[in-house]
């Protein structure tokens, strides 16, 4: 079969999935029809508030909720990490896996009018994002040019293969952003941020500062008919027990991510006006673990890192602080993204064998029982964490090491990880759909950057890690990615640079009379344009 007609038949396998993907999730209510219907106001928790709307400019979790309504990317992806058709119909990859070409949808237009054209994609992805967006910055400076081959084709020719390329283009990853209102601006002190213009189905129209945020409906939409709701409210409610008040009194209609402590969850499940679900977050794949700063001692062996994997519960962490969201962690991949490798190294919970390890790396019981003294910085994000830093705590003084808990603020905790300026902390991280892009990062030894979050603040290094992962993101072929990232993960199970957690569920509530909320793999960041109001 020749690559084209590879690619035209995942075309179509793209279109029908997308069309699947359309149908309603299992939110149904006896005796109401299920007709799309046009009208309506949704009510949306937004925790914590978001600096800016301006996607290109900022990625924080609640910009992407809110942004993914007004801007869009070129592709979305199914619940399986399949691109599907977004602002671009249709693409094709050359056989050597260096030449992208997507064909762009020829209706779109920018909330003030203005056609979205190829010209708009060559600017977003070669100035616009390649100034302002870390992620994406290191994902187009891989392209040797970026060309408008008219003005509904742009073509990527990359300098050498990048395997997960095509998960570089959804809304997160590489928001278009208009070009008649940036070029030749400074991008980050543009007066338009203020008001900011997008391609998606929803407009912005008032920002009270503190309170909400009020998206109206595009009447210029080019998916025809769509979008059906009149508006969106985003509520400000920084208070985790006024949150679930307000689903629990019907005043918000959808809560995600981290809005509601785990400890609420089961009730709130059983309300009758609201329904969970945990899907839509498989493109972010989130993975908590205890972050360990390779540097110090004890930490810096790997017996006494190993010993930590054992000496701690993780099903009893899933089970009874986070109220059986998630699944216990056996390693650096989430098991629902790609090239996840399961035949790694076991650690059972097993207190004698940390024990064991902690003997066999010198450190002895004390008089008092104690082995070793390391401190703890708890993340600040919410009374979950808290709880898991004292069960932490619990359980390794079981096998003699003395956990001292440390508090502080968010700006603190970033300031304190990043700076390298701990032993233990919390931490958790995306993966965004392939290795490459998001658990790379954790690991390789260029990336150990003082001063920044999210790079490889433990200070870990392997060369043979650092090899295996440059080799898996210059091949195309998926297998030979697979062979390498599974030997990755094999050495890393085996020297722990942190202890994983869990693979993070997080509960999406949604008021039963709204349909179509969560749909693709990317969740509550996804436009909306589906989504639509059951009116009894």
């Amino acid at each position: 079969m020749s690559n084209r007609l590879r690619h035209f038949r995942q075309t179509l396998t793209a279109a029908a999935l997308a069309a699947a993907l359309a149908a309603p999730l299992a939110l149904t209510v006896p005796g109401v029809a299920a007709a799309q219907e046009r009208g309506g106001t949704m009510n949306i928790i937004v925790q914590p508030e978001p600096p800016i709307l301006v996607l290109g400019l900022n990625q924080q979790g609640p910009t992407q909720t809110v942004a993914g309504k007004i801007y869009q990317g070129l592709l979305t992806f199914s619940f399986d990490l399949k691109p599907q058709p977004e602002l671009a119909e249709s693409w094709e990859v050359s056989p050597d896996g260096k030449v992208y070409t997507f064909k762009l949808v020829k209706n779109a237009k920018w909330h003030d009018g203005k056609p979205f054209t190829a010209h708009d994609v060559v600017f977003s992805t070669s100035k616009f994002l390649m100034e302002t967006h870390p992620r994406a910055r290191a994902t187009f400076s891989k392209c040797e040019k970026i060309e408008a081959l008219d003005d509904y084709t742009v073509q990527f020719t990359l300098k050498e293969p990048f395997g997960p390329f095509l998960q570089a283009f959804e809304v997160s990853s590489a928001p278009m952003m208009p070009k008649h209102i940036y070029e030749g601006t400074d991008f980050k002190a543009n007066p338009a941020n203020a008001t900011p213009i997008g391609t998606g189905p929803f407009k912005f129209k008032e920002w009270n500062k503190g309170s909400y945020i009020h998206l109206v409906r595009n009447d210029e939409y080019w998916k025809a008919g769509k979008p059906y709701l009149d508006d969106i409210y985003f509520r400000v409610i920084p208070d985790a027990a006024s949150r679930a008040v307000a689903v629990e009194q019907g005043t918000v209609q959808q809560t995600q991510f981290n809005d509601i402590e785990t400890f609420d969850v089961p009730r709130l499940k059983g309300l009758p006006n609201v329904e969970m679900t945990t899907k839509g977050y498989e493109f972010f794949a989130p993975l908590s673990w205890i972050e360990i700063n390779t540097r110090n001692k004890p930490l810096d062996d790997k017996r006494f890192r190993q010993a930590m994997m054992h000496a701690i519960d993780r099903k009893f962490i899933r089970d009874k602080i986070w109220f059986g969201l998630g699944r216990p962690a056996t390693g650096p991949v989430n098991s629902v993204t790609r090239f996840f490798e399961p035949n790694v190294r076991k650690y059972d919970f097993d207190p004698k064998k940390a024990e064991a390890l902690l003997e066999e790396a010198g450190y002895k019981k004390g008089a008092d029982g104690t082995r070793a003294k390391v401190r703890l910085l708890v993340m600040p994000y919410g009374e979950t964490w808290t709880r898991l830093g004292e069960y932490v705590k619990q359980a390794m003084k079981r096998v003699g090491v003395d956990v001292t808990l440390e508090t502080t603020d968010a700006a603190g905790w970033v300031n304190r990880v990043s700076n390298w300026d701990y032993d233990l902390s919390f931490n958790f991280v995306y993966q965004y759909g392939d290795p490459a892009l998001g658990v790379t990062r954790t690991y390789v030894s260029d990336n150990i950057r003082k001063g920044v979050m999210f790079s490889n603040t433990m200070g870990y290094s392997n060369p043979e890690v650092d090899q295996l992962f440059a080799q898996a993101a210059q091949t195309n072929k998926d297998e030979e990615r697979q062979q390498l990232y599974s030997a990755a993960q094999k050495i890393l199970v085996e020297d722990v640079p942190v202890a994983w957690l869990l693979e993070m569920e997080f509960p999406t509530f949604v008021d039963k009379r709204f349909k179509n909320a969560v749909t693709t793999a990317i969740g509550v960041n996804e436009s909306y344009d589906s989504v639509y109001m059951v009116k009894k």
